[in-house]
């Protein structure tokens, strides 16, 4: 990666999502990001779809390129002893591995969503023992507590991604699909979570109390709509870490790349502008 920019996972099963995923690919080779698919659940059910999803050949073989599929779906899967779907998906996309999103109160909160049967950690265990697949864990929406942290960064993972509170609150989103009953009493959870800069700092104590930690490295995304909030995060991180934009970007991606392609220039100088310029007071 040139620039420490991750695009977080969006669009899954979005009309849109093969024109925005061919414009956020051709980014991600220009400008050597990272990148993260949506969920390609729709892909297990079948090929209509695929080629929305299928940006290798655009992205080109060195960016660091990553399926998605939620905890629910995994859980299915182990149960019904179907992991090896996700698997040939990876395979077949070309990916280097796999996002596993974990979103507790969104699937609760939604009206068709899954409930999990046992704790997502679990899931996750039982996964990485039986797959060779390089593994993120991402939360959406409202960010992970310390001993939510405390046990992932002692799993054999690539990274972890944060997902924090302040950016696009799921929770808030799927009560507001519902229209049949009244849901206010459930609008509290909507405020509940972690911000990036409160993970970064648990994270940083985390680390700091333990050397022997598996998952060494961090996308730390949540909120961050400009560079100088990445920049300040990734800097004040004890592990090698990258800060992704979703909505941020999402918001140019779905014009002509053009549009795109002229935001992440000046990114890209706001970057270079506060590595060269800026330092950072860190806080333990």
């Amino acid at each position: 990666m040139h620039l420490p920019l991750w695009v977080s996972s969006m669009t899954g099963g979005t009309a849109l999502a093969g024109t925005i995923n061919r414009n956020l690919a051709r980014a991600v080779r220009e400008f050597g990001l990272g990148m993260g698919l949506g969920s390609c659940r729709i892909l297990l059910e079948d090929d209509r779809h695929f080629a929305d999803f299928d940006m290798r050949s655009i992205i080109g073989e060195e960016a660091p390129f990553y399926a998605n599929l939620g905890i629910a779906q995994l859980e299915h899967l182990i149960d019904n002893k179907a992991s090896d779907k996700i698997e040939d998906i990876v395979r077949r996309l070309r990916a280097d591995g796999l996002i596993i999103h974990i979103n507790p109160l969104q699937e609760a909160f939604q009206p068709e969503g899954d409930m999990f049967t046992r704790p997502p950690l679990e899931t996750l265990q039982a996964f990485l023992e039986q797959t060779k697949l390089k593994v993120i864990v991402k939360e959406v929406g409202q960010g992970m507590g310390p001993e939510s942290l405390r046990h992932l960064f002692q799993l054999p993972l690539q990274a972890i991604e944060f997902g924090a509170l302040g950016g696009t609150n799921f929770t808030l989103l799927e009560l507001s699909r519902h229209q049949n009953f009244d849901t206010s009493v459930f609008e509290p959870y909507a405020r509940i979570g972690h911000t990036a800069e409160d993970m970064t700092l648990t994270a940083n104590k985390i680390i700091a109390e333990n050397t022997n930690l598996n998952c060494q490295q961090l996308i730390i995304s949540g909120g961050i709509s400009n560079v100088l909030d990445g920049y300040y995060l990734t800097q004040i991180s004890r592990v090698p870490s990258v800060f992704g934009m979703g909505s941020a970007l999402l918001k140019v991606a779905s014009d002509e790349y053009a549009t795109l392609q002229h935001y992440l220039q000046q990114v890209n100088k706001s970057y270079q502008l506060a590595r060269s310029y800026l330092t950072i007071r860190k806080k333990e």
